[in-house]
């Protein structure tokens, strides 16, 4: 194993750039420009399962709507803009991966590069002796990456950035000795390992391979505890639900499948399958809250079908599809009450979903990739009225962006009080994204001349 040091090869600022000797091409803001990142809008789309909601008023000074609950908020519900890009010219990046701390990418090459999150410089990079990165994890210290000879390494990574020194841990499985004429062994995948998931609890590692197997390795124990033939095609994805341990597949052969560890042992057993279309499912995300439980599947097709957990049986309820993209879904990511999904469209689609039911709107559509997005990795910056991210994407040409994201409260969060005026009554406001002062005088002389018209039939009904 070689480890390379610290080179800071990726500035901000056009002056920054200009000083340094680039070894590959660096952009910054979108590919045909160097000056300042442009900031993009994209209006809301709605999914097929999701409903628009109508524009709120936006209340103007001086008027009986001052004390309105109705928060000012920006036209658009998200904002975005790249905030750097790198050309590599080693081969495709096939997986990112974060920590607190590092950002890791893999690729074709043998490489695996670290980056420092979240002002993404380049601290280093560990050069393993087979190339092929196709999968890499993160947890805690541990980083797990899958090679070309079909194997898996663990990395300790609990280096500061400062002195960024990772130490190779083990090999899964062992390596035999060279002089050793004993069979092949029964551990090693036969193909190249396209996915990994870790449920920490348990300390076991989940591998899926193009052989359509998944093998379970038992971490402490450095060894393989439970291999099964999962899929008809190739395993694309893993993921762990880690509050109940269930482990969930997805294929070549167009289902998503749910399995479940044999209490006190360590084999899995199958207990649903989740087969809503014939189109391949290449990724898979998982979404969890104290209230709900969603599993989200991005397939060929283009549509990202989701499953909601029935909190009594445990069962997992087809929920609708998101539609938009024009190409196959490689890659999703589900953080809180979004989605993101990277296409084969070269886009980068964001999700909301409605709170207290399955809608779901497009917010924005992300491009600057000139090729098929094929992984994605996000992280919280800020979680206030408006939540930042970083997401960070690599593509099959050869591009790694940087993207910082801001979504804005949905309309739906300004709509759950009515306005009140200081005595106390409802006021009732029509729909429109501006009120005019022409419009607020219209409406006041028409609300005078109301009441005026009640004073004057109750006194005629008096008399």
């Amino acid at each position: 194993m070689e480890f390379h040091g610290q080179r800071n090869v990726w500035g901000f600022m056009d002056e920054e750039r200009k000083s340094i000797n680039l070894p590959r091409r660096l952009s910054f803001g979108n590919q045909q420009s160097t000056q300042e990142p442009s900031v993009q809008f994209a209006s809301a789309r709605p999914s097929v399962a999701s409903a628009t909601s109508p524009l709120r008023p936006i209340s103007p000074a001086e008027t009986p709507w001052t004390l309105s609950p109705v928060r000012t908020s920006p036209k658009q519900p998200l904002l975005y803009h790249c905030i750097a890009s790198l050309h590599r010219h080693q081969g495709k990046i096939f997986s990112i991966t974060l920590t607190n701390d590092f950002i890791f990418t893999g690729s074709e090459s043998s490489r695996i590069h670290a980056w420092k999150q979240p002002d993404c410089t380049e601290i280093g990079y560990i050069k393993a002796t087979c190339g092929q990165v196709r999968a890499i994890l993160a947890h805690g210290k541990f980083l797990f990456t899958t090679h070309g000879d079909f194997r898996i390494r663990i990395w300790d990574v609990s280096s500061s950035a400062e002195n960024f020194q990772p130490k190779k841990i083990k090999t899964l499985p062992k390596r035999k000795p060279f002089l050793s004429f004993s069979k092949k062994s029964t551990q090693l995948h036969k193909d190249h390992i396209s996915c990994v998931a870790y449920n920490p609890e348990d300390r076991l590692l989940y591998t899926g391979s193009r052989d359509k197997t998944v093998k379970a390795w038992k971490i402490n124990e450095n060894r393989c505890v439970d291999s099964f033939v999962a899929h008809e095609g190739i395993v694309n994805a893993i993921v762990i639900n880690q509050e109940d341990g269930c482990v969930f597949t997805c294929s070549s052969d167009g289902s998503v499948k749910i399995w479940r560890r044999v209490f006190g042992e360590s084999t899995h057993i199958l207990t649903i399958t989740l087969k809503f279309q014939l189109s391949p499912v290449n990724a898979l995300a998982l979404s969890l809250s104290p209230t709900t439980c969603l599993l989200y599947s991005g397939s060929s097709d283009g549509l990202v079908n989701f499953w909601e957990k029935e909190k009594m049986s445990g069962r997992y309820n087809h929920g609708g599809f998101m539609q938009g993209h024009h190409f196959a879904v490689l890659c999703l990511v589900a953080i809180e009450e979004l989605v993101f999904s990277g296409s084969e469209d070269a886009t980068i689609r964001v999700w909301r979903r409605e709170e207290g039911n399955c809608f779901h709107t497009c917010l924005s559509v992300i491009e600057g990739h000139h090729g098929p997005v094929r992984c994605l990795a996000v992280s919280l910056e800020t979680e206030n009225v408006v939540k930042g991210l970083l997401v960070y994407s690599a593509s099959l040409d050869q591009t790694f962006k940087v993207w910082r994201v801001k979504v804005f409260p949905s309309e739906k969060e300004n709509m759950d009080e009515p306005a009140i005026d200081e005595q106390g009554e409802i006021l009732e406001c029509e729909t429109s994204p501006v009120l005019s002062p022409s419009w607020v005088e219209k409406k006041l002389q028409t609300s005078a001349s109301s009441r005026w018209q009640k004073q004057l039939i109750d006194h005629v009904n008096l008399v």
